[in-house]
């Protein structure tokens, strides 16, 4: 959901993520311990924002959230708790400001704009337990309710999130929200206020890369496609499609589901095979596609708007020690023809991977410590211009090749004003654009906010 208020400049460097609700600690850990006899009903309404209700219980779902982020401080006394609610009441109003100006814009967010997410979001969610027992558990623990009250959860947060966002990207676009002037002293300011709580500038580098893949030899590739084109023949034949792919599917993902790839939209898959899966009706088969992970018998089960609900099975040629090692020797080629001068594209159009989507040039920083171990290892003691070639690990339990040439490599150290500061005028200059319309927005709206005391949901009163 989208943050109006102001935040710190720490923001400037990362985004406060929040986990999910199997992670949350209890409500009453925000709340200090000298507070907690005042604490009001978590049902009362501490806001109204025309003629809708803003209650205590969401400021104190969104404190629990925000304790989640990097560098917060939870209150340690009343007076910082009441401070804290406040501002969380003001900045739940400044969303709930978006959310009924996208209305009168007749912004709408259809249920396959963000359904795809939901239903990943769910799913990666789940995966986390060993059971849907312990699943729900934990989701009622949280006071999250069942699996289905947590999804239409999600689905009400995100459709609330995305009118934010486009109300504010369409009013941007049409010049409604017009920058504000920002000093270079205001600049100064901000970063000076926030250095002492930055985190330090991590070591660097900038690389790019030819990725070598082993390559199935031309008889494993026919004898996996032989397999395919005979199991097409089973279930034309009258074999039930799931119990083939259970059986002999090569994707472990899918497997244990009859090769359930759930809905998906363009652009997740390689390109051979979203070219059948949008072009295949409901109940109908593909016959056998190659693609860069094997070969595939794909079934459409449901369509929507943009969408695609799928099965497969795959077959993958089989890749032996020799296969690895024409790749190894391939990767000694490529760095010899760099070292010597051959023009970069020229051999990562021969020899690297496009297939499965490896990048081949990385030229914004990268902080080395997030990086894989093996590229950690293998840029250690490293200079810029060097080319390294090392193994990574591949998909399927065989190796890759990495042939790489190390562009920038810059220590860590304190930030600087010089490093950040058209980041720092550019968040400032968002937050004044922000915060004057939802200004506007406020005069224009019954807003009251009253934390000490009930506050009846009362219309807004006519002009």
């Amino acid at each position: 959901m989208m943050r109006m208020r102001r935040h710190g400049f720490l923001f400037v460097l990362m985004a406060a993520a929040t986990p999910l609700a199997s992670q949350r600690p209890p409500a009453s850990s925000l709340v200090p311990a000298q507070a907690r006899d005042t604490v009001v009903p978590l049902d009362r309404i501490v806001a109204v924002v025309g003629d809708q209700p803003i209650t205590q219980y969401e400021v104190q779902e969104r404190m629990i959230a925000m304790q989640q982020a990097p560098g917060f401080r939870a209150p340690t006394n009343e007076a910082e708790f009441k401070k804290l609610a406040l501002e969380v009441a003001n900045q739940l109003v400044d969303e709930e400001l978006l959310v009924q100006k996208a209305h009168q814009m007749k912004v709408e967010i259809g249920d396959a704009d963000i359904t795809p997410t939901v239903d990943k979001q769910v799913r990666d969610i789940r995966g986390r337990f060993a059971s849907d027992a312990e699943f729900r558990a934990e989701l009622l623990k949280a006071g999250l309710g069942s699996p289905e009250e947590y999804r239409r959860f999600l689905v009400d947060q995100m459709r609330r999130g995305e009118l934010q966002r486009r109300v504010i990207e369409k009013l941007r676009a049409d010049g409604k929200i017009p920058p504000v002037n920002v000093t270079q002293a205001e600049v100064e300011e901000a970063f000076n206020r926030s250095k002492a709580s930055l985190p330090r500038r991590p070591a660097t580098v900038t690389f790019r890369q030819i990725v070598v893949a082993p390559k199935p030899g031309a008889l494993a590739r026919d004898q996996a496609r032989a397999k395919a084109e005979s199991l097409l023949a089973e279930i034309k034949g009258g074999a039930d499609f799931e119990r083939v792919a259970k059986r002999e599917s090569a994707d472990s993902v899918s497997r244990e589901q009859g090769g359930d790839l759930g809905w998906a939209r363009r652009g997740v898959m390689v390109a051979e095979f979203e070219r059948w899966m949008f072009g295949l009706r409901p109940g109908e088969l593909s016959p056998v596609v190659e693609t860069v992970h094997g070969f595939h018998i794909i079934r459409v089960d449901r369509l929507n708007p943009g969408e695609v609900k799928s099965r497969h099975i795959l077959i993958r040629p089989a890749i032996d020690t020799a296969d690895e090692g024409r790749a190894r020797a391939e990767a000694d080629t490529v760095a010899k023809e760099w070292a010597a001068g051959v023009v970069f594209d020229t051999i990562a159009r021969r020899h690297h991977d496009f297939a499965s989507g490896e990048e081949t040039s990385l030229l914004t920083p990268l902080p080395r410590d997030s990086m894989p171990a093996t590229y950690q290892t293998a840029f250690t003691a490293k200079k810029a211009g060097e080319i390294v070639t090392f193994e990574i690990p591949g998909p399927f339990g065989h190796p890759k090749f990495v042939v790489a040439q190390i562009l920038t490599m810059e220590e860590g150290g304190d930030y600087t004003l010089r490093d950040l500061k058209e980041r720092v005028r550019q968040q400032l200059v968002d937050e004044g654009s922000y915060r004057r319309f939802l200004d506007g927005l406020r005069k224009e709206t019954f807003v009251r906010i009253r934390l000490d005391a009930p506050v009846s949901a009362a219309p807004a009163p006519k002009p």
